[in-house]
C-alpha cells in the first residue's frame, strides 16, 4: 500500500501538466454532458411496502380518472371580523378571483366554495381547489407569481386572500449559503498556510471536483428520477471534504519540505502518509453513505448513493489533482517570505523557525496554548474525560424527545402566504383540516358492494376518539372501490394525529381478516407518518452495519482494539447531542431568532439516518488524521505519552482548520430555503465541532493517556490474520529507482513491525 501511494505522489508531480489537463477535460466534459442531458428533478416521496403507499398504487388502478399527479393549491378567502363572505360584493369579488385563476397557464380545475360547501359554519372563511395539469417540477416561479397576483380583486374588496399547497410554494433555492461558506474557508486556509497561493490550491481543487461531481448526478436525472434535495446534500458534503482532504496533503507537503526533503520526495511521503489516512477515511465515508440504500427508501437511497460518489470524487482530487498542483506551487507554500529567499542557511533558518511553532513553541522558546492544553490533558486524562463526557450528555437530553415528520405549510415563515392560509383554514375547519387522511376501500375479491361496505366502515371510524369527521363514501365507475376522507381533530405533524392513524387501522383489521374488505389508509400525514415509522425501525440495524464496517477497518489501520472502540464510543456519544441540539432549535425553537429558524415541533424524519452516516464518516476523518500521527509517533520509538503530545501537535493544528471549513460550509446552508437541507447544514456544523473541539482535542489524548501502551495492544493471532497497510511515514528512499523504493519500503515495513512487537 504504502509503496502504490509513493508512486502515485510522484507520477503526479512529475506528469502534473497531464494530470491537471485531464482533471480540467473531464471536469468540462462533464458539464456539458450535465447541461444536455439533465432534467427537472422531482419532489414527490414514494415508501415501498408501506401501507400508504399501497393505498395509493390501489388508487391509481381504480380511480384512474382521479390520480391525476398534477399540482395543487387552495385559495383560501377569509372576510373581516365580524362579516360573513355571504355577501353580493364579496361572492362577486371571489367569482372574479377565481375567474382570474381559471384563466392561468396549465390550471385544470377550480372549485367553487359555495358549490362544493367549503365554507366554515361561521361562514367568515372558504376555500376552493385548484388543479393544474403538470405537476410541480413542471412549474416555474413566473407561475407561481401569476398565481398569488390574482388575489387583487379580492383584497380590493376587503377580504383576505391567501394561498396554499405546493403550487403555491417557491421551489427551493441554494441562496447564498454556499458563497458564504466559501469565503470563509478561504480566509481560514489564508490564516493556517499564510499564503494566497497555499490557500487557493484547496479552494480550486475542491471547486473542480465538485462542479464533476454535480454534473455527473445532473447526467444520472437522465436515467432516473433524482428529488430535489440530492443536489443541494451532495454539493455540500463535496464542498467540506474536497477542501478537507486537498488541505490535509498540502499540510503534509508542507511539513516535508520544512524538513528538508526535495520537493518531488516530499509530495511521495505526503500521500503515502496523508494520503492514505484520505484514502481510508473516504472510503469509511463512502460505505456509510451508501449503507443508506439498507433503509428501503427511494430518496435515501438516491441521497447516500449521490454523497458517496461526491466523497469518493473528493477522495481521488486529493490523491491525485492536489499533488500535481502541489507540484505548480513547490516551495511557494511556505507564504511570501519563504517564497523570497535565496540563501540555503536563511531559508533553512525560516523553516527551522516554522518547525518548532509546529512542535508547540514560539519564538522565546515557551510552549504554544495547544502544547500547554494537550500537556494538561494528558497530566489529567480522568477529569478532562469525565467533564467532556458530562458536557455531551447534557446536550444530549433533548433528543429523549425527538419527534420525526415531515413540516407542512406550517413551517413556512409565519408572514409567508402559506403559512396564513394555513392558519386560516385551521381557524375555520379546525387543525386536522391542514392534514386529511384518506380511507381506501377494496371489494374486488369479497365481490360486495364498496359503497355499502365503505358506509358501514366509516360509521365505526366516526366513533373513533380524535377523529372529527368522516366524509361519505365515493365508488369508482365499477364500485369495487371507495374512498372516504378521515379529518382528524389535531394537526398533521400532531402525536395524537399519529394515535388517530394507528386507531384507524386497529379498528379495520377484522375487516381485512375476515376478506370482508382490504382497507388502507393513505394521504400526506399518513405517508410521513409512515416514513418516519421505518425510518425509526431501521435506524439500529443500519448503525450497527456502519459502525461495523468502520469498526473492522480502524482495527486493521490501527492495529488496536482499544482505539477503535474509543472511536466509536465517542462517535455516540457526540451524535447523541448532535440530536439533541437539533431538538431543541428545530422542534422545541431554541434560538430561532439568533438563527433566523423557524422551529416546526419535529425533526425532518429524513435527517436521522443521513446524519449518522455523515456524522460517522466526518468523525473517522479525524480520527484518522489524529490518531495516525500518534501512531505515528509511536512507531518512531516514543513512549505513549510522547506520542500522544508530538502526534497531537503535528496534527491538531490542521483539524481544527478543517472543522473551522467545514462548520462554515454547513453552517453556511442554514440559509437554505429547503428545510431537509437547512436542518442537515445545523446538524453537520454542530456534529463537527463538538467532535473536532470536543471529542479529538479532549477526549481522545485523555483516553490515550489513560490506555497507555494498551492503545496499541492486538491479540498476536488477530495480528497474523489481518493485512499490514503500514501507512506510517518511513524512510522511503529520495527519488530514484524503483528499486531503491522497494528495498527501502521493505527494511521501513520491517522496522515498523519491530517497534510493535
Amino acid at each position: 500500500m504504502r509503496l502504490v501511494l509513493y508512486r502515485l505522489g510522484r507520477a503526479c508531480f512529475r506528469r502534473r501538466r497531464l494530470v491537471s489537463l485531464l482533471w480540467v477535460a473531464v471536469v468540462v466534459a462533464a458539464s456539458v454532458a450535465g447541461a444536455l442531458l439533465s432534467r427537472p428533478t422531482v419532489d414527490s416521496l414514494a415508501i415501498p411496502d408501506t401501507e400508504s403507499q399501497r393505498a395509493i398504487d390501489l388508487l391509481d388502478e381504480r380511480f384512474p380518472e382521479a390520480a391525476a399527479d398534477g399540482a395543487v393549491a387552495r385559495v383560501v378567502f377569509a372576510a373581516p371580523q365580524g362579516r360573513e363572505l355571504d355577501r353580493p360584493e364579496y361572492r362577486q369579488a371571489i367569482g372574479r378571483v377565481l375567474g382570474e385563476v381559471r384563466d392561468l397557464p396549465d390550471v385544470a380545475d377550480v372549485t367553487d366554495p359555495f358549490q362544493e360547501k367549503a365554507v366554515s359554519p361561521d361562514g367568515r372563511i372558504a376555500y376552493a381547489q385548484v388543479s393544474y395539469s403538470v405537476t410541480r417540477n413542471d412549474l416555474a416561479d413566473k407561475d407561481r407569481e401569476a398565481l398569488l397576483d390574482t388575489a387583487e380583486p379580492g383584497t380590493r374588496a376587503g377580504l383576505t386572500v391567501e394561498f396554499g399547497g405546493e403550487a403555491a410554494q417557491l421551489r427551493p433555492g441554494q441562496g447564498a449559503g454556499e458563497l458564504l461558506g466559501l469565503a470563509a474557508a478561504a480566509v481560514v486556509l489564508f490564516v493556517t498556510f499564510g499564503s494566497f497561493v497555499a490557500a487557493g490550491l484547496p479552494l480550486l481543487a475542491a471547486i473542480l471536483g465538485v462542479v464533476f461531481s454535480l454534473s455527473m448526478i445532473e447526467v444520472s436525472t437522465r436515467f432516473t428520477d433524482l428529488n430535489s434535495d440530492t443536489t443541494a446534500l451532495a454539493l455540500m458534503l463535496g464542498l467540506a471534504m474536497s477542501i478537507d482532504y486537498a488541505m490535509f496533503v498540502a499540510f503534509r507537503y508542507r511539513e516535508e519540505l520544512r524538513a528538508g526533503e526535495d520537493p518531488e520526495h516530499a509530495i511521495g511521503t505526503s500521500v503515502t502518509t496523508a494520503g492514505a489516512a484520505v484514502l481510508f477515511a473516504g472510503l469509511t465515508t463512502a460505505i456509510a453513505l451508501a449503507g443508506l440504500v439498507v433503509v428501503g427508501i427511494p430518496i435515501l437511497t438516491q441521497v447516500g448513493l449521490a454523497a458517496a460518489f461526491a466523497v469518493l470524487v473528493s477522495t481521488a482530487v486529493g490523491l491525485t489533482l492536489v499533488p500535481a498542483l502541489l507540484g505548480f506551487i513547490g516551495r511557494r507554500i511556505h507564504g511570501r517570505r519563504a517564497a523570497h529567499v535565496r540563501d540555503k542557511a536563511e531559508l533553512a533558518q525560516v523553516h527551522a523557525e516554522a518547525q518548532h511553532r509546529a512542535e508547540g513553541y514560539r519564538a522565546d522558546g515557551k510552549p504554544t496554548f495547544g502544547m500547554r492544553w494537550v500537556r494538561l490533558v494528558v497530566r489529567r486524562p480522568i477529569t478532562f474525560c469525565l467533564a467532556s463526557v458530562v458536557l455531551l450528555g447534557v446536550l444530549a437530553v433533548p433528543a429523549l424527545d425527538l419527534r420525526l415528520g415531515l413540516p407542512d405549510d406550517s413551517a413556512e415563515p409565519e408572514s409567508s402566504t402559506s403559512h396564513q392560509a394555513y392558519d386560516l383554514l385551521t381557524e375555520g375547519f379546525g387543525p386536522g383540516f391542514n392534514g386529511p387522511l384518506t380511507v381506501v376501500v377494496d371489494t374486488a375479491k369479497s365481490g360486495k358492494d364498496a359503497a355499502a361496505t365503505a358506509e358501514g366502515i366509516g360509521r365505526e371510524l366516526a366513533g373513533i376518539r380524535g377523529v372529527e369527521d368522516v366524509s361519505p363514501p365515493v365508488p369508482n365507475k365499477s364500485g369495487d372501490a371507495a374512498v372516504m376522507s378521515v379529518v382528524p381533530g389535531s394537526g398533521p405533524t400532531a402525536a395524537a394525529t399519529e394515535q388517530v392513524v394507528d386507531d384507524i387501522r386497529a379498528a379495520v383489521k377484522d375487516t381485512r381478516d375476515s376478506g370482508e374488505a382490504a382497507v388502507a389508509v393513505t394521504g400526506q400525514t399518513a405517508i410521513n407518518i409512515d416514513m418516519s415509522k421505518r425510518i425509526a425501525d431501521t435506524l439500529l440495524p443500519y448503525l450497527l452495519i456502519v459502525v461495523g464496517c468502520a469498526f473492522l477497518l480502524m482495527i486493521i489501520i490501527f492495529r488496536s482494539i482499544l482505539v477503535p472502540v474509543k472511536a466509536t464510543l465517542g462517535f455516540l456519544l457526540s451524535l447523541a447531542a448532535t440530536f439533541g441540539a437539533l431538538v431543541a432549535v428545530f422542534q422545541w425553537g431554541w434560538l430561532n431568532d439568533l438563527l433566523g429558524i423557524h422551529s416546526t415541533g419535529i425533526v425532518v424524519n429524513l435527517l436521522p439516518v443521513i446524519v449518522i452516516g455523515l456524522s460517522f464518516g466526518l468523525a473517522v476523518d479525524y480520527e484518522m488524521f489524529l490518531v495516525t500521527r500518534m501512531r505515528e509517533e509511536y512507531a518512531r520509538g516514543n513512549t505513549p505519552a510522547e506520542a500522544i503530545v508530538k502526534g497531537f501537535m503535528q496534527s491538531a493544528r490542521v483539524v481544527t482548520a478543517l472543522a473551522l471549513i467545514m462548520i462554515s460550509v454547513f453552517a453556511g446552508f442554514i440559509l437554505a430555503d429547503a428545510d431537509l437541507t437547512k436542518s442537515f447544514g445545523f446538524a453537520l456544523a454542530v456534529a463537527v465541532f463538538l467532535d473536532a473541539f470536543v471529542l479529538r482535542v479532549t477526549i481522545v489524548p485523555a483516553v490515550m493517556a489513560l490506555f497507555d501502551r494498551a492503545a496499541w495492544w492486538l491479540p498476536r493471532w488477530l495480528d497474523r490474520r489481518l493485512p499490514h497497510l503500514d501507512i506510517e511515514k518511513s524512510d522511503i528512499a529520495p527519488p530514484g529507482t524503483d528499486s531503491d523504493v522497494e528495498e527501502s519500503a521493505g527494511e521501513s515495513a520491517g522496522e515498523s513491525a519491530g517497534s510493535r512487537s
